[in-house]
């Protein structure tokens, strides 16, 4: 299995970094775990088929992880002529919120019925889905968003665990979503300083041998992570990386 880093990014484009976007290509799935505004310009560069895509899963609908959706939905209709089915899953008013972003961008965009398959599934806070082949579980976490719609993500797919923490400050769920994981993405926005609603380089190794993950990637670093990334002894995301596991 394999996951890329199609954008590895913070909201602002520290270090040119594109918004946040993975590609996960599986044996039986292939998915993106969000899609930020400037994903399609990043899945393009690195030639991902996205006719091959079958789900986007959607952590929060901050712009960063959120604002490409309206843009993959208008391509797959008159760009790349998509036929096959596509799902988007995320939480609580994910319809609404993609209504609400096609109608923003490109006025009267949500209205055309899709040449394809479209099917948007709203996730339920620690209840399994079963999408695409995929075992996800959804843990509510805390970003400042209302209505519980902002989710770390845990999933099974060939017999490996990816897990998410997506946009957060600590919550003890982040421990439950990691642990174990073969692979664990963890946002780290500050190296120590305490912001609300972000994790810090800190904050996450302090926990680390509760969640005992096989491999930790950080991502979503600011200026003050990524000016700190040479001096820490874990692995680190970056535009366009590839890893296996």
């Amino acid at each position: 299995m394999k996951i890329q880093f199609i954008g590895s990014g913070d909201a602002f484009g520290s270090g040119g970094r594109f918004n946040t976007c993975f590609y996960v290509h599986a044996d039986h799935s292939n998915f993106l775990i969000d899609c930020g505004a400037s994903s399609m310009v990043a899945l393009k560069a690195n030639r991902i088929e996205l006719n091959d895509i079958r789900l986007i899963l959607v952590t929060h609908f901050h712009a960063d992880h959120f604002g490409g959706i309206p843009f993959f939905i208008l391509d797959a209709q008159l760009i790349s002529k998509r036929t096959q089915p596509l799902t988007i899953a995320g939480p609580k008013g994910l319809k609404e919120w993609i209504e609400r972003a096609m109608e923003t961008g490109f006025p009267g965009s949500s209205k055309t019925k899709q040449k394809f398959d479209l099917s948007i599934v709203e996730l339920t806070d620690r209840r399994l889905a079963i999408l695409n082949g995929l075992r996800i579980t959804p843990f509510g976490v805390n970003h400042g968003m209302p209505d519980d719609s902002c989710f770390a993500y845990r999933i099974e797919v060939d017999d490996r665990i990816i897990a998410y923490t997506g946009d957060t400050e600590w919550t003890g769920n982040l421990i439950e979503v990691g642990r174990d994981a073969d692979l664990f993405i963890a946002e780290a926005y500050f190296y120590d300083k305490n912001v609300r609603n972000h994790l810090t380089y800190a904050t996450i190794v302090d926990h680390l041998e509760e969640i005992n993950p096989k491999r930790l990637v950080l991502t979503h670093m600011s200026n003050d992570m990524l000016s700190k990334v040479s001096d820490i002894p874990y692995e680190t995301a970056e535009d366009g990386k590839i890893i296996e596991i």
